[in-house]
């Protein structure tokens, strides 16, 4: 069985470590030098609900991309605006550990390799091309590609090119495998209609701070700094991390400390940031023109199942911002890995897995699916940690966090590590 997956960020990883433990040959294909996609400069996991979402994942065998993000935390059991135990993985050296394990698992890996073509067999993908003429074949695809850029994208319904992580202009712009297929996409929108939306926050050079300030972000991860009214200019209703458009925010700098120094806002003009006392010499590490804007997502998302199978293609799967408006690591990991489980089923003519919805997990994975049959629900933005998926969490009962029961409720669902053995 050959898996390929295309984009290596959060999902693409999970993806190709979920097919690869399930039996598959798999080559994980990345536009960009580095894994991680959006995750290079997020860092944010176990916030609120996301806790639960990562121990059923664990409680499932699919765990092996949170324990290298635990075993990275530069900081535990913290608290922000709005937000409990969440957990800071450092963005340098996660990267690396990241790449290491997928390595050791055999899988190969193709950096600096923007896919660009597709080869169909009537319903079929049978092989995809990159723009070096580099040619994989396979018998089961996922199209891991994101949903962030390109510049056309950024400048349309954004402020512009910022040079963000997902660095467009050095690597060439995102290509959907979907919708070479020809399969038609969604479009996100934000509440006022306006297509995309916002990458949530963006990184300052901790060392341009005050030492102060970068000593307070060593020692308990958070430094909130009241803004003084006249200064405040945070846009937070375009933002795609809808669980960070709180009033807090606004009021707020809120800074986390990833390695960087995380600005929890999409963008702040830096002349403004500069009047703020311990900013005065600031300046932005990602994206470069963080005073201006940021990366717009939500730009082409795949039609799909709740197994993650793309409706139209035979053999396509996909998963993370791909499989639809579902924001985050956790969502990321959680979908790619039930795509690359899936896409060995589906070679091997196995029925496919559907997520519980007796957990968060697979009640998430259903939910968003049917809310994005509205109008309404397409401007909505679904996450663990916040905004409206967390409040059905609640109201669900399905937000708890201890362990042991979390590893019962899964357990009584019949899923307990289904991701760990090879399918045969």
């Amino acid at each position: 069985m050959r898996v390929v997956v295309i984009g290596g960020g959060w999902a693409g990883c999970a993806a190709a470590v979920g097919a690869r433990k399930a039996g598959a040959d798999v080559m994980l294909i990345e536009r960009t030098d580095m894994l991680l996609g959006t995750g290079l400069v997020g860092g944010i996991m176990r916030n609120n609900g996301r806790y639960t979402a990562a121990e059923e994942m664990i409680a499932m065998g699919g765990g092996d991309l949170f324990e290298i993000c635990d075993h990275n935390a530069r900081h535990k059991n913290i608290e922000f605006a709005g937000h409990k135990h969440a957990s800071l993985y450092d963005i340098a050296s996660t990267h690396g550990q990241v790449l290491t394990y997928l390595k050791g698992l055999d899988i190969k890996i193709f950096f600096e390799t923007r896919i660009d073509k597709i080869k169909m067999q009537s319903r079929t993908i049978a092989a995809v091309q990159g723009q070096q003429e580099q040619k994989f074949e396979g018998d089961v695809f996922i199209d891991a590609s994101g949903t962030a850029g390109p510049v056309k994208n950024c400048v349309q319904y954004g402020n512009g090119c910022a040079m963000c992580i997902i660095r467009c202009p050095s690597f060439g712009g995102r290509v959907s495998i979907t919708k070479l297929a020809g399969v038609d996409e969604y479009i996100g929108k934000k509440p006022d209609g306006s297509y995309g939306a916002m990458s949530g926050s963006c990184k300052l050079h901790k060392e341009s701070l005050s030492k102060k300030m970068q000593e307070l972000l060593h020692t308990t991860g958070v430094v909130v700094i009241p803004i003084p009214k006249k200064l405040m200019k945070a846009d937070l209703e375009g933002k795609a991390c809808q669980q960070y458009a709180l009033k807090a925010f606004q009021e707020n700098i809120i800074l986390l400390d990833t390695g960087h120094a995380k600005l929890m806002v999409p963008y702040y003009d830096i002349e403004l940031l500069r009047q703020i006392p311990g900013f005065e010499n600031v300046r932005y590490e990602d994206p470069y023109a963080g005073g201006k804007g940021n990366s717009i997502r939500y730009i082409g998302m795949a039609p799909r199942d709740n197994y993650m199978k793309v409706e139209g293609v035979d053999n396509l799967f996909c998963c993370g911002e791909k499989a639809g408006l579902l924001v985050g690591h956790t969502e990321a990991i959680a979908t790619g890995t039930l795509a690359g489980y899936n896409s060995v089923r589906f070679a091997l003519k196995k029925h496919l897995f559907e997520m519980p919805t007796t957990l968060a997990v697979g009640d998430a994975i259903a939910y968003v699916k049917e809310n994005m049959t509205t109008k309404e629900g397409m401007t909505q933005k679904y996450t663990f940690s916040g905004s409206v998926y967390f409040e059905r969490m609640k109201k669900l009962g399905f937000y708890i966090t201890g362990i042991d029961e979390i590893s019962e409720r899964v357990e009584h669902s019949g899923a307990s590590n289904i991701f760990v053995k090879k399918i045969t």
